[in-house]
This record gives structure tokens, C-alpha cells and sequence, in this order.
């Protein structure tokens, strides 16, 4: 995870949360992590922005986000 952290920070537009939140994202499966890993391999040129819509248009993004947020019964 260093070496693809090491990866993120070093595109040319990168900045801290960027990478804190794609580190976040493909952590949770790596089926994540190898698709990201891949795109980023396959879009050397790729600017952080690229790399968040890419993440953004994948198909369980909205599902893994949703399930994070979801209050419990007991929250009110």
C-alpha cells in the first residue's frame, strides 16, 4: 500500500485529501484496488480529477457510500 500511496502523491496535481480518500476507497475490497491501480497504470497523464471520476462512475461507489451513512435506530 506504501509503493501505490507513494504512486498517488506523486501525480501532478495530487494534495492530501485526495489521497486519504482514494487510500479509503480501495481499502474497503481489492477489487478496488486492482481497478484503480489499473487505470492509474493505463492513464499515466491522468490528473487527480480524472482519477476521482473514474472512481465516482464505479458501479457499487454510491452502494459502499450509502452503507456508510446509514443511521442506526437508535441515532434520534
Amino acid at each position: 500500500m506504501e509503493e501505490f500511496k507513494r504512486t498517488l502523491e506523486n501525480i501532478e496535481d495530487s494534495y492530501y485529501g485526495f489521497v486519504a480518500a482514494v487510500i479509503t476507497y480501495v481499502k474497503k475490497k481489492q477489487s478496488h484496488f486492482d481497478t484503480v491501480k489499473s487505470f492509474i497504470k493505463n492513464n499515466p497523464k491522468a490528473l487527480t480529477s480524472d482519477i476521482l471520476l473514474f472512481i465516482s462512475n464505479q458501479p457499487d461507489f454510491f452502494e459502499d457510500a450509502y452503507r456508510q451513512y446509514i443511521p442506526s435506530e437508535n441515532a434520534i
